[in-house]
């Protein structure tokens, strides 16, 4: 009777003919560089441009430096929560703009000037966009807080001839409220996340960067 192979057995077989891509490997590490490149820059922006660093590979290896940048500094992008929001905006358009002009961006076959001027207006046209977006947030909440004003002081009247004293709700604390105020807020979020996401993809294909 022949002997029953391990699992390990088996693997081991399986294996021996596997080749290590050695490009995707390295692909993958330079990847990991430019994410930490792009850390590094935006704890201290002060300390030197995206350019210079990724101008300091071979040209070869830049896109795979340049797409771990990205990365990071797309992840940065997202919709404010107050004027706090607002802080990266000039060092985030800096290092886009520093991304575009080197390593070759590409925007519909035109060069990397061209590109890095496209990455300038999108993030006018973001400044914008996040501004009018902490403004229209601001709107809908004063909305929904006045539509739910009569139902909320008439469970504080209530509550009130019950206990015999003063009642005064915080809105937040009431579950129908709540459930209110974040369907109709995530309704009107959802609209700008979508703007928001055409607008990193805009970025992206102004870099030669292919998104998933």
């Amino acid at each position: 009777m022949a002997m029953i192979k391990s699992a390990l057995e088996i693997a081991l077989e399986r294996s021996k003919d596997l080749k290590v891509d050695e490009a995707a490997l390295e692909a993958s590490a330079l990847k990991v560089e430019g994410k930490k490149a792009a850390g590094r820059y935006l704890e201290d922006p002060e300390t030197g441009g995206l350019g210079a660093a990724l101008a300091g590979y071979p040209k070869e290896k830049r896109q795979s430096v340049k797409e771990g940048m990205f990365e990071v500094l797309c992840a940065q992008l997202q919709l404010p929560v107050g004027d706090a929001g607002l802080e990266r905006m000039d060092a985030l358009a800096a290092g886009f703009a520093a991304l575009a002009g080197q390593g070759g961006g590409l925007l519909g076959g035109v060069g990397s000037a061209v590109a890095e001027k496209r990455v300038q207006s999108l993030f006018q046209q973001l400044s914008g966009f996040f501004s009018q977006y902490l403004e229209d947030m601001k709107n809908v909440e004063q909305v929904i807080r006045k539509q739910w004003g009569p139902k909320l002081r008439e469970k504080e009247r209530q509550m009130s001839a019950r206990m015999g004293q003063d009642v005064r709700l915080d809105p937040m604390m009431d579950p129908e409220f709540s459930a209110f105020y974040k369907q109709n807020v995530g309704a009107a979020r959802a609209q700008y996340q979508s703007a928001l996401d055409k607008a990193k993809a805009d970025l992206a294909s102004a870099l030669g960067i292919e998104t998933k």
